[in-house]
Order: C-alpha cells, then sequence, then structure tokens
C-alpha cells in the first residue's frame, strides 16, 4: 500500500505541473523526466529508487531540476557525437572528393586577391630594384672608365630611351591580350637585360647603352599592367588600398637596390647584384602562372569574394580591344591633367632616383656605402607613406566623399609638399638634414598614387592602359630631360640647388592644373 500511495502521489505532481511547458522539450520540466511505467503492483518512476515515503516537493524539484541539467548534457555529447561521426564517414565515403573540398575551404581562407596583390608588389620591387642597381653600379663604372657628369646621366638616361616606347605599345597590348602575358613577358626580358649589362658595360659604351634601352623597352608594361590587374581584381573601395600595396613593393626595390648593391659590389665585384636580381625575376615568372587576368576566369576564387569584387564596380572593367581615337583622347583637358601630373611625378622622382648617391657624395662628400644608406631611407618611409595614402583615399571614397574631390586632395598634397621640401633643400648644411627633407619629398609624392595614376582608371576604363601608356611616355620624356638636365647643371653650374628649385616649381605649377580640370567621372 506504501508503494501505490507513493505512485499516486507521483502521478498527482506529473499531472499539475504538465500545464507549464518547457522550452526545450515542449513539455512539462518535471513530467519529461519522469517516465512510468506500470508494474504488477502499480507505477513506479523508470530509473528511479523506489521510496517508501512520500517524496517532498522541495526534494521533488531539485531532483528535476538536476535531472534536467543531465540529460541536456547527455544529449549534447550525443548530438556532437553524431555529428562527428557523420562528418568522419562523409569525408570517408567521400575520398578524394572530400579531400578535394576540404584543400579548397583552407584555400579560401586566404582571399585570392591578396594573393595577386602580393605577388605584383614582389614585382614591383624586383622592378625597381633592376634600375637602382645601375643607379649604384654606374658609380664605380664612372670612375673605371672615367665618365664625366654629363655623359653619366646620358647613361642614366638610357634606361628611359626604351621606356619611352613601351609605355604605350604595351599599354595597348595589355588592353587587348591581357596583362598576365604581356607582364609575363616583360619580366622574362628585362631580367635576360639585367644579366647582360655588367658583359655589356665591359664590352663598349655603347652596348651598355643598348642593353639599358632594352632593359627599358621590357620594364616599360609594368606600371600598366599593374593597374588593369588590381582594376580588374579589386572593387573600387579597395582598389587604392591595392595600388598602395603595390607600389610600397614598387619602392621598397629602391630600398632593396640601394642597400644589396654596394654590398655585393665590394664582396663580389660587378656582375654580383646583376646576376642576383636576374635569377629573382625567373623565379617570380613560376608563381605568376596561377594568376588569370580576370576574377572570373580563376579556378581558385570563391563564389563569396567573386560576388564582393562584381559588387564593388561602378563599370564593367573588361576591354573589348577597341580604342577611341587617339584624338578624341587629346581633345579632353582630364586627360592633360593626368598627362601634366606624370610629366611633373616623373621630372622630379627620376631626378631623385637617379642622382641622389652622386648628390650626396658631391654635396657632402660621403662615401658610397653611406651614401646608400642615406638614399635608402626615403624610398623605406615612401613605401609605407604609399599605403597610407591608398587607405586615406579610400577610407574618404566610403565615407562618402565626391571621387573628383578626393583625387584632387591626395594629389595636391601629393604635389605640393615636395615642392615645399625641396626648396627648403638650399638651406641644408648636414647630410642628415637633407635625407629627413628628401623623405619628407619623397614620403608626401608618393600620395601622387591615389590621385592621377588612380584617375587614370576612373575616366577611361575601357581603354586605361592606352591612356596609361601615353602619360607615361610623357612622363618618361620629362624624366629623360631632368635626367640628363641634371648631370648638365651639375657640370656647368656646380649645383644641384637650381636645379631642385625649377623642379619645386613645376610641382606647384601641375598643382593648380589638377585642380582646375581634373576629375573623377567617366569621360571615354
Amino acid at each position: 500500500m506504501a508503494a501505490q500511495t507513493s505512485a499516486k502521489s507521483l502521478l498527482h505532481l506529473s499531472s499539475s505541473s504538465s500545464s507549464s511547458s518547457c522550452p526545450c522539450f515542449g513539455t512539462s520540466k518535471q513530467s519529461n523526466l519522469m517516465k512510468l511505467r506500470k508494474t504488477q503492483v502499480g507505477f513506479e518512476p523508470r530509473g528511479l529508487i523506489q521510496h517508501t515515503k512520500p517524496i517532498k516537493v522541495e526534494t521533488l524539484s531539485l531532483s528535476y531540476k538536476s535531472g534536467i541539467r543531465e540529460v541536456v548534457e547527455e544529449r549534447k555529447k550525443r548530438w556532437e557525437v553524431k555529428c562527428t561521426a557523420e562528418g568522419i564517414e562523409r569525408g570517408v565515403l567521400m575520398g578524394r572528393r572530400g579531400r578535394e573540398e576540404a584543400v579548397a575551404t583552407a584555400k579560401v581562407l586566404v582571399p585570392e586577391r591578396f594573393k595577386v596583390v602580393a605577388l605584383m608588389a614582389c614585382v614591383m620591387c624586383l622592378c625597381n630594384a633592376d634600375r637602382v642597381v645601375m643607379s649604384v653600379a654606374v658609380v664605380p663604372l664612372a670612375t673605371k672608365f672615367g665618365w664625366s657628369n654629363s655623359f653619366l646621366g646620358i647613361v642614366q638616361s638610357s634606361f628611359l630611351w626604351g621606356y619611352i616606347f613601351s609605355s604605350v605599345v604595351g599599354g595597348a597590348l595589355i588592353d587587348k591580350y591581357g596583362a598576365k602575358r604581356v607582364l609575363a613577358t616583360g619580366v622574362a626580358l628585362w631580367s635576360l637585360a639585367t644579366l647582360l649589362t655588367p658583359w655589356a658595360a665591359n664590352h663598349s659604351t655603347t652596348s651598355l647603352l643598348a642593353i639599358r634601352a632594352f632593359f627599358g623597352l621590357a620594364e616599360g608594361v609594368a606600371l600598366p599592367a599593374m593597374s588593369i590587374t588590381l582594376s580588374r581584381w579589386f572593387p573600387s573601395h579597395e582598389r587604392a588600398s591595392a595600388v598602395g600595396i603595390s607600389m610600397a613593393g614598387f619602392h621598397l626595390g629602391n630600398v632593396a637596390g640601394l642597400l644589396i648593391t654596394p654590398i655585393m659590389l665590394s664582396s663580389i665585384g660587378i656582375t654580383g647584384p646583376f646576376i642576383l636580381f636576374a635569377s629573382l625575376g625567373l623565379i617570380w615568372l613560376s608563381t605568376w602562372t596561377q594568376v588569370t587576368n580576370d576574377p572570373q576566369e580563376s579556378q581558385f576564387i570563391s563564389k563569396s569574394e567573386l560576388r564582393l569584387i562584381q559588387a564593388g564596380k561602378n563599370d564593367s572593367l573588361v576591354s573589348n580591344g577597341k580604342f577611341p581615337p587617339i584624338r578624341l583622347l587629346f581633345s579632353k583637358l582630364p586627360t592633360w591633367a593626368i598627362i601634366l601630373a606624370n610629366i611633373t611625378n616623373n621630372w622630379g622622382y627620376f631626378v631623385l632616383l637617379s642622382w641622389m648617391p652622386v648628390y650626396f657624395k658631391t654635396v657632402f662628400n660621403v662615401n658610397l656605402k653611406q651614401a646608400a644608406w642615406f638614399s635608402a631611407v626615403p624610398w623605406g618611409t615612401m613605401a609605407l607613406s604609399g599605403y597610407v595614402a591608398g587607405a586615406t583615399s579610400d577610407y574618404l571614397i566610403k565615407a562618402g566623399i565626391n571621387l573628383t574631390l578626393v583625387r584632387k586632395i591626395m594629389q595636391s598634397i601629393g604635389f605640393i609638399g615636395p615642392g615645399v621640401s625641396l626648396l627648403c633643400l638650399n638651406f641644408v648644411n648636414t647630410p642628415v638634414q637633407a635625407s629627413v627633407l628628401i623623405t619628407i619629398a619623397l614620403s608626401l609624392s608618393s600620395f601622387s598614387q591615389a590621385g592621377f595614376l588612380l584617375n587614370i582608371q576612373d575616366i577611361a576604363p575601357q581603354c586605361a592602359g592606352l591612356l596609361h601608356g601615353i602619360s607615361n611616355s610623357f612622363g618618361t620624356l620629362a624624366a629623360i630631360l631632368s635626367t640628363i638636365g641634371t648631370g648638365y647643371f651639375v657640370q656647368w653650374l656646380g649645383s644641384f640647388q637650381a636645379f631642385l628649385t625649377v623642379t619645386a616649381g613645376l610641382y606647384f605649377m601641375s598643382t593648380v592644373f589638377w585642380n582646375l580640370f581634373a576629375t573623377g567621372e567617366r569621360v571615354f
């Protein structure tokens, strides 16, 4: 009788609590835990020790609560084990397909466009390092062969003779055939030219000038290829940062060339740095094969990343291979704003690139290794400031600032800053002071990357390679004149400062023209 009384009391408690439902089990908090089974003597709770005395409500409630926690934990463990077992079984049954999906998932952890910009930064670093090697090696070569300052300027500018012709042709080829193939061909050819440079220097001056012109011919495709590739692979609000990263590699190439070359010249000889950088070009080529001209053609990109890229583009950037008439390009003032900006940027850039080691040696009488260190510091900071400029530009665009205004702000900083810094060089007395001012000049000039360089894609997305090549050709002509002109100024007037003052005036004039006629709207 005591057992029946206890069972009845349990049934009464169970039925009375069934009105309050549990969100976890859909029924009573208590009734679901107490599964009753019928026996010969009545009812007893399954899995519980049968009591001979009535159970108090307080004690029973505690038991139910404890039981809830135990049941939840038990079911959670069973569910996790089941899911894990099913996952393992599915992977085993799928075999190769399962492993391929796992690998594909792992690859998505690093977005494909980040890999593209990393490779682009590496090749831009190599591109500029190959140029700078000659800027350092020309000092012992001039001593060996007895070159004058004016002839040294001719040797320095010979790279630009080929560069000026390949910019337009290379840009058009990129628009027609894609950046991947054209850039790979350019890297292979300029690596070969780098390798042959020491032999050409020892053979004859004519051979050296010819091989350097061929080197420039091959490198002329690098910047248009970078611009087109990044415009395909990055949405508009990330493009300035991508260009900033790639150009950071470009400027770090100056640092690598200026620091490594003197060490290798003193330890190995003239051939050492040329062999090293030529070999690095061939290594890079082996990694470029997996990159495609357009993200839609890539086998490695995820669907989500592809949607992100496509959603972030205002216009279709895929060229149809048809170009607007050259007369039409030259009839628009935004085109001339880009051309003049490129002229000014290259004028100042190549003066400092080609003559900085000679400047520190001539003006402050420092040796070659010290000159290399003083020359390398500005390029290192320029790499960082270039990324800052790109990130700032992207931030302003995301914040809703008008694109034309953003381009004008970036370009104004990129020209006014260097102009003021070069004027201040007239008043320095130590190489440290000169290095600080040149560092400021080059750091601020990197803001041009988020100005005219990106503006090419803004106004002419269908023929950006061609327009980039045209503007770059004008800029290269300016670089030739400034490189040779610096040599004659130094020889005739014995002063770098006068030429730097002329360069500062050009920066200020171009700033005014840019702010009057540049636009972020599509023109072609």
